[in-house]
């Protein structure tokens, strides 16, 4: 039975992402609380309620369950435990399997590889002798934490095995993947969403440019051939059925100069190059994750507008107030989206810039020169 306006959803995590659920699950009519520890978290200051604890706090939990219809989540980083802990009275999505696969690079590819899908040449670093054994892997590699990485963190590149050892030092000796270093043309992401009756909606895939490990830019529709996309979307709606998913999920590939599409990560839930879609398409992916979470069919995925996202760090804040915002707000086909964030921080997330047009050349261009205004 369909979850309808007035019910009270539950989301574990309150950052940007979790924001603009709320602002999604809101607008149709539902009343949203949001567990996170964090006082200023950009999504309990607009959530009907917030729940400042601990996500393996019992209470907190259990005042989810008292008052919630269902609950989602805002990152892959929630303990899988207080994910089994609610979805045995509430509908739970994603569920805690599906994050504890998340949650771990290892077992991420080696879900992928036992789906049949292509990764790049991979292997279990977990210690000296696992190092020594690499001497024949395929350098350049990069040596990856398998546990919260993200962003570019926990990853060393090693251009021959004699680095390995030092970073894997670097790295706290840690548990690692090392992955071979793909010869890249490009990088894409397709966000999807699967109902609990594991129909699936696939947004339009989206480039992506990163600076520094982290999301810069994302275009959409990608530069692709549609055989390429067509391939993309495949591997991502295998993904999502082998997990037996409900949700939304965004799944990022590689493909190489040679034309091959290599799957690289995924992320169960709402996705930064999946933003476009809140101006760009008839359906955000955050009313998306709505939608699926309450048992309601997808809404229309098609995009209407060519768009290019600027991913708004605090690198370019001013020593004192605001960015000079009146050069994006008098572009009437930009479109300014910031987090409420009380502090901004060289790397941290404050908000994006989705721009808007016929073709993606013609949205990259506004998006530049917004980027030389406000930089």
């Amino acid at each position: 039975m369909a979850i309808l306006p007035d019910s009270t959803l539950g989301i574990l995590g309150g950052g940007q992402l979790g924001r603009m659920f709320v602002i999604a699950a809101r607008t149709i009519g539902y009343k949203v609380i949001v567990l996170d520890p964090d006082a200023n978290s950009p999504a309990g200051g607009i959530a009907s309620k917030h729940i400042r604890a601990a996500y393996t706090d019992h209470g907190a939990l259990d005042t989810l369950l008292k008052h919630c219809a269902a609950i989602t989540t805002e990152f892959e980083n929630i303990p899988a435990e207080s994910l089994e802990y609610l979805a045995q009275s509430l509908p739970v999505h994603p569920s805690a399997s599906a994050l504890r696969i998340a949650q771990n690079r290892l077992s991420e590819k080696d879900f992928f590889t036992a789906l049949g899908l292509n990764v790049a040449a991979y292997t279990a670093i977990e210690s000296e002798q696992d190092i020594a054994r690499a001497e024949n892997f395929i350098f350049p590699a990069i040596l990856k934490t398998t546990t919260l990485g993200y962003d570019g963190k926990g990853q060393v590149v090693c251009e021959s095995h004699d680095d390995l050892i030092a970073a894997y030092s670097q790295l706290g000796t840690r548990q690692g993947v090392l992955e071979q270093k793909i010869d890249l043309v490009k990088e894409v992401s397709v966000v999807l969403c699967r109902s609990q009756m594991g129909d699936i909606d696939c947004f339009p895939v989206a480039e992506n440019q990163h600076r520094n490990g982290i999301l810069d830019i994302s275009v959409a529709p990608a530069d692709l051939s549609q055989s390429l996309a067509d391939e993309v979307r495949s591997a991502a709606c295998r993904i999502a059925d082998g997990l037996d998913y409900c949700g939304v999920l965004a799944v990022e590939f590689f493909v190489s100069s040679e034309n091959k599409v290599l799957v690289n990560e995924m992320a169960p839930r709402p996705h930064n190059s999946g933003h476009y879609t809140l101006d760009g398409c008839v359906t955000s992916q955050f009313e998306q994750q709505v939608r699926m979470m309450c048992g309601l069919p997808a809404g229309s995925s098609r995009q209407h507008s060519a768009v290019a996202m600027w991913n708004v760090l605090g690198d370019i804040w001013p020593q004192q107030g605001e960015p000079a915002w009146d050069q994006v707000l008098r572009r009437s086909d930009a479109k300014l989206h910031l987090y409420g964030k009380t502090e901004a921080r060289a790397g941290r997330k404050m908000g994006h810039i989705n721009c808007l047009a016929q073709d993606t050349d013609e949205a990259l261009a506004l998006l530049k020169n917004i980027q030389q205004q406000l930089s």
